[in-house]
């Protein structure tokens, strides 16, 4: 943490899944408190020092007792391995999920939500963004400050078989005419997304901040709102 940074308290939901397992110990070394939210016995998938709340990320009076005094909520609940065929998924966790955690987060006084979105427009995976897109409403309505991150693919232990894409894109990206949508759609490192993510907690915007693939790449690009 940077001199003249504060201390946060975060809440976060989907802490023991794949980015938040390298969000939360990052969190801790950084002077933070991290409250998650996980499943009865799961408890062993969290670090020394994270504070542990039990209960269902489909259910906000399950937890909506437990999120205050925090000042953050990371999100990162989701259906795993999107896929066209999963829109009913989509609505029954993704979206409820986000439900909950609004109605908890203005239970417990939390001043900043940061979403983990998904990069858009995208001419696959409809569905899938369609969800993201309603989520980002709902908590943009809500009146609590937000950060939407929004990646496309990211890279990391168990999701590598996409490095051998990296050549296209390069390619993509240099042609002028698809160097757009490749950034959009372009492809972030889990250290990458750990990073951004850091940054979004320990730099709340004052009102909704979007975080697209280049942004996740450099937060710094982003203007503090």
């Amino acid at each position: 943490m940077a001199i003249g940074e504060r201390r946060r308290t975060i809440f976060i939901t989907g802490a023991t899944g794949y980015l938040g397992q390298a969000l939360v110990p990052e969190l801790l070394s950084r002077g933070h408190f991290v409250r998650a939210l996980i499943r009865s016995g799961s408890a062993r998938k969290l670090p020394p020092g994270c504070a542990v709340v039990i209960g269902d990320a489909l259910d906000g009076e399950s937890f909506a007792g437990q999120v205050a005094p925090s000042d953050t909520l990371v999100h990162l609940v989701g259906v795993s391995h999107p896929a066209p065929w999963k829109a009913a998924e989509f609505e029954r966790v993704d979206l409820a999920s986000v439900r909950a955690s609004i109605a908890a987060a203005r239970a417990g006084g939390v001043s900043h939500v940061v979403y983990l979105s998904v990069a858009q427009p995208a001419p696959v995976m409809r569905s899938y963004q369609a969800a993201r897109a309603e989520a980002e409403r709902l908590i943009g309505v809500s009146g609590i400050a937000a950060t939407f991150v929004r990646p496309w693919y990211v890279l990391g232990p168990g999701h590598r078989w996409p490095y051998a894409l990296v050549p296209l894109y390069a390619a993509l990206e240099a042609f002028p005419p698809t160097r757009q949508g490749a950034r959009r759609l372009g492809l972030v490192r889990r250290p990458e997304m750990t990073a951004a993510l850091v940054w979004a907690v320990e730099h709340p915007p004052s009102g909704v901040r979007l975080m697209p693939v280049e942004a996740i790449r450099t937060p710094t690009l982003l203007a503090v709102a």
